[in-house]
């Protein structure tokens, strides 16, 4: 049997004994070759005398850590694939790894080893995969210039606007909104995540100012890992939304993103059939034919150190929902195939 990474050589550069044994053992099930390094030092001399095709690192290591690391390799023109792997939550330092070019990061800990698979094969192989990666790298490789320009800023973010109707995840998804002018008002965003599994977000960013149009750019960057994540701690198909928006409302503190943030966030399960959809700060009215429900609004992301939200769950073929909040109304609706 030919495995998938027969003949691909991978340095594996990480200071965890534990956790570098768990990569060494997962890549060379299938089929790859792996070369281990402790620091960035290590690495550079293991890089010298071997070409690997993928470069898995950590950012905090001794001597040398992952930053210093990736940035001597592309420094020198090296354009290895380099996958991220890390622990840190400082948003400055996932953003400096992806301008400096390398494919993708995860966070620790590695809940999902198919998720990690994944996207070992999509560096591998970028040809094959779709993915929101090389979007994620174009937010992030111009941070700092969007922060400075916010009419850059507003600019990407339209561009960035899902198509008004589309077939996902074996749904038929469109929506209609109400906005005034060319003003960003309430942003959406609707991403697969399987072939039965869907996600969304609807974010005001009215209420912050600038730093509005920057919260919807990092959460559109982030939302599919971060949700990826939830899923990897649930038993069943059912995310935590509400531990994923206490997890945003953190992240929006990190990147010190200051104002009120009022955010709906949904998710949707097409073989189950099965709705959940929680709110902090957005007005929502879910009609499924059969049912009316009113979501009230909850406490807007970054008004408080907690989030403070309100959840509902509900089985439907098909639903509308509407969503309203200072920024303007939105009309979603779905149905599955």
């Amino acid at each position: 049997m030919t495995l998938p990474l027969n003949g691909k050589q991978i340095l594996i550069v990480e200071d965890e004994p534990v956790f570098r044994s768990l990569l060494d053992n997962f890549l060379t099930s299938l089929g790859a070759q792996t070369l281990l390094a402790q620091d960035g030092e290590d690495a550079l001399r293991q890089k010298a005398v071997n070409n690997p095709d993928l470069l898995i690192c950590d950012l905090a290591m001794p001597r040398m850590n992952g930053l210093k690391l990736v940035e001597h390799i592309r420094s020198s023109g090296d354009q290895t694939p380099i996958l991220v792997i890390s622990a840190t939550e400082n948003m400055a330092d996932i953003a400096r790894a992806l301008r400096l070019g390398v494919q993708d990061v995860l966070l620790k800990p590695i809940n999902d080893l198919n998720r990690l698979r994944e996207t070992v094969y999509a560096c591998l192989y970028p040809a094959m995969f779709n993915s929101r990666v090389e979007e994620e790298e174009r937010l992030f490789q111009d941070w700092d210039a969007l922060v400075s320009n916010p009419h850059a800023a507003v600019k990407l973010l339209q561009e960035l606007q899902p198509p008004v109707q589309q077939v996902i995840s074996h749904c038929r998804v469109n929506y209609r909104q109400l906005v005034s002018g060319d003003t960003p008002g309430l942003v959406l965003d609707i991403a697969p995540l399987s072939d039965n599994d869907l996600a969304f977000y609807c974010l005001d960013v009215t209420r912050a100012g600038d730093n509005g149009v920057l919260a919807a750019l990092l959460l559109r960057a982030l939302f599919n890992s971060l949700l990826q994540e939830q899923l990897a701690h649930q038993h069943q198909r059912l995310p935590e939304l509400g531990a994923l928006l206490k997890q945003v409302n953190q992240l929006l503190r990190q990147a010190n993103l200051t104002g009120q943030f009022p955010l709906l966030v949904g998710y949707y399960h097409s073989s189950i059939k099965n709705l959940i959809l929680v709110s902090a700060g957005l007005n929502a009215t879910l009609n499924t034919g059969d049912h009316q429900i009113q979501l009230s609004n909850g406490v807007p992301l970054g008004t408080l150190g907690n989030a403070y939200l309100n959840q509902l769950s509900q089985r439907c073929d098909a639903w509308q929902c509407q969503v309203w909040g200072s920024g303007g109304r939105l009309r979603l609706m779905l149905s599955a195939e």
